[in-house]
């Protein structure tokens, strides 16, 4: 991926997304499940933690143009490059990741979530392997109090690009499938045990969601969720683990 927008250069790249993509995404046929097990949350605008693996971003920024949710996105030069995709399709952006930025990613998460904003992190990314679950997002969880809803992605029809995390981009007139899961919370101060059951739970919930779909890659191991206890106090101490879309 990196490779590929050095050789195309920024402005084509905009270019791209801005044009090709809005065309693509106008040929696309979108069928959900699974909203009516969040409308508690929603109804209320209490914001949502949405949860998909990486290779699955392209198609949900269809599905989710425009709703003001914020994306965690990598510092590295590809995150320039997606942030100002996202932005053309009303998406908010906070800079961040485990290598750079990380405490400054979760406090930009906070405040949107204290906004009342939507999130969407990647619990693979930024780079992967992938589909292993980190603990950014049950961190995130942890800390605004805010309930994980998992999401799968799965298209008819589609190209996938040969990149750690098999990005994949829906071919014309396919039919986009997204089925959500429940909301789950993951307690301010809950123990070791709780953490260990979270994180299998949402690894679990976001392989089921991936077969509802069709969309059967086989899956990774959950991370050890060991560093999950240290990374609470990451505001004060340092970086709080891998989060978000690169």
């Amino acid at each position: 991926m990196r490779f590929a927008f050095t050789r195309i250069g920024p402005t084509a790249v905009d270019l791209t997304g801005r044009y090709g993509l809005r065309a693509l995404f106008r040929t696309l046929n979108i069928q959900s499940t699974g909203q009516d097990t969040i409308p508690r949350p929603r109804e209320e605008r209490t914001p949502v933690i949405f949860v998909f693996w990486h290779g699955r971003l392209l198609p949900l920024i269809h599905v989710h143009r425009h709703q003001g949710t914020v994306a965690l996105v990598s510092e590295h030069r590809d995150g320039d490059y997606l942030a100002r995709l996202l932005h053309h399709f009303g998406f908010g952006t906070v800079r961040g990741s485990s290598t750079r930025g990380g405490v400054r990613g979760l406090k930009g998460l906070i405040r949107a979530a204290q906004r009342g904003e939507d999130l969407a992190i990647t619990p693979d990314g930024p780079r992967g392997p992938n589909r292993e679950l980190k603990l950014g997002a049950l961190t995130v969880a942890r800390m605004t109090g805010l309930p994980l809803v998992p999401v799968g992605v799965g298209v008819t029809s589609a190209w996938r690009i040969r990149n750690w995390d098999g990005l994949l981009v829906p071919k014309p007139f396919s039919t986009v499938r997204v089925a959500y899961g429940p909301p789950t919370l993951v307690p301010r101060n809950a123990d070791q045990a709780e953490i260990d059951d979270a994180a299998a739970s949402l690894q679990h919930r976001l392989g089921d969601l991936s077969g509802q779909v069709g969309d059967r890659e086989p899956l990774g191991e959950v991370e050890d969720t060991a560093p999950l206890t240290e990374a609470a106090d990451a505001e004060r101490s340092g970086p709080f683990g891998d989060i978000g879309p690169s």
